[in-house]
Formats: structure tokens, sequence, C-alpha cells
């Protein structure tokens, strides 16, 4: 069982290693695509800003308007405070704390200097709500993607029914992919904003969740020469809510 979980461990590493490259690469790419004012960007841009928002309607407008509010920097505070009191109440999850810190505080740092690098103009098309920041990469976007990415990561660890698993990962899919919509509806990001902010912070959840299992996998390794009561009392595995 313990060789079992040292193997996983290093694939997931591998895995987040892996991800934070390609993503990096990604981002870069479409970085360079919108400072430039590439045609192809403008193109899909105006393309899906015209679909999304030609769907406008009063309820649509509310959901939208409820969905940015979850996703504001406020808001997202309040949940990651929530989320670290009941982290710190789980005995055998010392770290998660932390890693949740980093994940979520590094996004907002990284999205900072990212507006603050390409200082891009936010678009001017039938604006339903007021910005006053720079537009790549959506900040609502990276923030969301943050911290319901690393609160999927670790759900999946913690919830032992498989089912519970998968809606848990759905839910924050879902509700991240929205909250990006919702910026694009009411007017405030260019699709490319939203998208590049995906990317940047997926990256940086990546190479943060990357360290965190590459960590693990070392403690795992040391802790395998000795007994197993030791072994049951100082690992925090998986599975912890049943």
């Amino acid at each position: 069982m313990e060789r079992w979980k040292t193997k996983a461990s290093m694939r997931h590493t591998a895995v987040c290693f892996i991800g934070f490259g390609v993503l990096t690469v990604a981002f870069v790419l479409i970085a360079m695509l919108v400072s430039s004012g590439s045609q192809g960007v403008i193109d899909f841009d105006h393309k899906w800003i015209g679909r999304i928002q030609g769907q406008e309607a009063p309820g649509w407008t509310a959901t939208a308007e409820t969905l940015s509010w979850i996703g504001s920097t406020k808001i997202v505070i309040v949940l990651e405070a929530i989320l670290l009191l009941f982290l710190l109440f789980v005995p055998r999850l010392r770290w998660e704390p932390l890693l949740v810190l980093v994940a979520t505080g590094g996004s907002a740092l990284i999205n900072i200097l990212l507006k603050n690098l390409f200082q891009r103009e936010r678009p001017d098309i039938n604006r339903l709500a007021q910005e006053y920041s720079f537009s790549f990469p959506s900040g609502h976007s990276m923030g969301a993607f943050a911290l319901y990415g690393i609160l999927a990561y670790l759900l999946w660890r913690m919830i032992r029914p498989r089912a519970l698993r998968i809606v848990a990962l759905v839910l924050c899919i879902l509700l991240t992919l929205t909250i990006g919509l919702s910026r694009i509806y009411l007017g405030v990001h260019y699709p490319s904003d939203v998208i590049g902010g995906y990317v940047a912070s997926g990256a940086w959840l990546a190479l943060t969740i990357g360290v965190f299992e590459y960590w693990r996998h070392r403690k795992q390794r040391r802790l395998g020469g000795r007994t197993e009561a030791e072994r049951q009392e100082n690992m925090r595995g998986d599975g912890i809510l049943s």
C-alpha cells in the first residue's frame, strides 16, 4: 500500500510539472497574440462577445451579476477563509492550509503583475458593469480557477466515494467556467482575457500542486522505513471524508 501511494504521488508530480510546462507555453502564445493585436484574436473576441451578449435578458443579467459577485475579490477571500478554517480543524491536514494560501495568493499576485505588464484596455461593447483596472488576463477567471481548482484537488483526495468525487469536480469546473462567462456577458472582458486567465492560473496551480505532490512523495519515502503504527500516525493520506 505504501509503495502504491509513493508511485501514485510520483505520477501526480510528473503530470503536474508537464501540465505547468504546457500551460506556460500556451499562455505565452496567447499573450503574444493579444499584445500584437492579432486579427485572429480580434475576430475571435468579437465573434464570441456577439454570441454571448446576444443572449441578453433580465434573468441572464441577474445571473451574470451574481456569478461575477461570487468571483469578486472580497467573496473569494471570504470563501478562502472558510476553507482555511475547515482545513485547520482537520488534524491530518497540517500543510494543506499553506497550499491553499500559496495557490490563491500566488494567482492573485501573478494577475496583478500580468495586468500591469500588458495593460490591455477593457472592451467597450454593450458594457453592463463598470471596471477600471486593465483587462488581460481576467482576475475573476484566475481567482476562480485557483480557488475552485485547489478545492477540487483537496476534495478529490479527501472524499472516498468516487461518485462524490466526480460530483465535486464537476461543480468546481462549472462554477469556474460560469464566472468567466459572466465577465464576457457583462462586457468587462474579452473572451481571450478569460481564456488567458484560466491558462495562467492553471499553470500556477499545476506548479503549486506539483511541488506539493513532490514533497508528499519525499515524505512518504522517508516514512517507508518506519513501523506501521508510526506511518499511520504521521501519514496524512487520502480518503478523509467517507
